[in-house]
């Protein structure tokens, strides 16, 4: 809660705070008076009593890799490795000054700074139509890896490269793929190997199916 119930609170506590001090001070003068020792028979805390209860201090945190933004738009249309047709894609953005990319950050290749995931899409239908890792090596960044063959999308996932490809049958529409593959990528030294496959099938009871024609 914010605003006067936290200041009551506040308030409060301090006003119990000072009625406990002041309890504890009239017991304290009671027991002198009457010849008990009160407190003082236990002596101050030893050294070791202190140490023990003293908490540690916590490890400093490891520093992260700062994420260095880049221009994903730029970096796609200067790559010689990025085919003609997914630059032309890029040719102009699709509403106001926004380009069908998404841009990921983070630790796929074991850098010394986080690795640049760049996947491209169609401005009307958002299709992926090619999808990039790139690595900062000596100042610029190098394109690792590739896929160009649409729908396709890369992820990063807990340090994996994660590829899904939707893929169609004949007249299926393109909110409505048959099946899909989903690839994962690991880094090995220079470049990606492929660690495992997954492949799903998608039910066409789902939005695929042709709605009946009405009776006559």
């Amino acid at each position: 809660m914010r605003g006067l119930g936290t200041r009551a609170r506040q308030v409060l506590k301090a006003g119990s705070v000072a009625t406990a001090v002041l309890t504890a001070l009239g017991v304290f003068l009671t027991a002198c008076a009457t010849g008990g020792t009160g407190a003082r028979d236990e002596g101050p805390a030893s050294s070791e009593a202190v140490a023990k209860g003293a908490p540690s201090p916590s490890p400093s945190a490891s520093p992260s890799k700062a994420p260095k933004r880049v221009d994903a738009v730029k970096l796609v249309k200067d790559d010689p490795e990025v085919s003609e047709s997914v630059k032309s894609a890029l040719t102009k953005p699709c509403v106001a000054d926004e380009y069908p990319v998404d841009v990921s950050y983070g630790d796929l290749t074991g850098g010394t700074t986080d690795d640049v995931v760049v996947n491209v899409m169609t401005c009307g239908d958002a299709v992926g139509i090619g999808s990039y890792v790139y690595r900062e090596e000596s100042g610029r960044y190098e394109n690792v890896f590739k896929a160009e063959e649409p729908p396709v999308y890369a992820e990063i996932d807990r340090g994996d490269l994660v590829i899904t490809q939707q893929l169609y049958k004949k007249g299926d529409p393109v909110e409505y793929p048959s099946s899909e593959e989903v690839i994962t990528y690991g880094w090995a030294t220079t470049h990606f190997t492929e660690r495992s496959r997954t492949h799903n099938d998608y039910s066409n009871a789902v939005g695929g199916v042709d709605t009946p024609a009405p009776a006559n």
